[in-house]
């Protein structure tokens, strides 16, 4: 049997060597300390959280005629400190529940990821299928961030982040079957 391995590692800044990063978990809701990385003095926003997914997988193969006989994934939601920031002059809890929300997002789409990888038969073409997986997730992922600080006008409209905090906690209710384990 032969087994093949790839990781792909994706998140709003580049990667550098060794970075910090934070798992995504039900009982740990993010601090003004988590946020470590340096303030852009340039920008109006006063807070950034730099959040992305994990994904690895592997397939195994017969080694007679390269038949997939199954595979195994892994899924991350992560937060990376270093690259998160905030102006701490300027933020308050309403604006921290706002950053939350954002690592909140990444975890749904985490879930949403293992949700379809539980739905994939095996077939010869699997390691692309994964991959159009977590490309659409990504995409989605990005497409859903953006929206969620237009429509809020980046916690500004407290009305539009209530509506959004309503939204994300009751999908990832309806996903908690796939939630991220520690």
């Amino acid at each position: 049997m032969l087994k093949y391995f790839f990781i792909f590692a994706s998140f709003f800044l580049l990667q550098s060597d060794a970075i910090e990063e934070m798992s995504w978990s039900e009982g740990y809701r993010l601090s003004w300390a988590d946020f470590k990385g340096t303030p852009n003095p340039d920008t109006d926003a006063v807070a950034v959280t730099a959040s992305g997914i994990t994904f690895s997988y592997s397939i195994n193969k017969f080694r007679s005629n390269q038949k997939i006989q199954g595979f195994k994934t892994l899924v991350k939601a992560f937060f990376y400190p270093e690259h998160s920031w905030c102006k701490s002059e300027e933020v308050d809890p309403h604006v921290l529940g706002h950053e939350q929300l954002h690592f909140d997002i990444t975890e749904l789409h985490a879930r949403i990821f293992r949700q379809k990888i539980a739905e994939v038969k095996l077939h010869q073409d699997l390691a692309n299928t994964l991959q159009n997986i977590h490309k659409n997730i990504e995409a989605d992922l990005a497409t859903m961030q953006n929206n969620y600080d237009t429509e809020s006008n980046y916690s500004i409209n407290v009305e539009g982040q209530k509506k959004w905090k309503d939204s994300i906690v009751l999908r990832l209710k309806a996903l908690e079957k796939f939630k991220s384990k520690g």
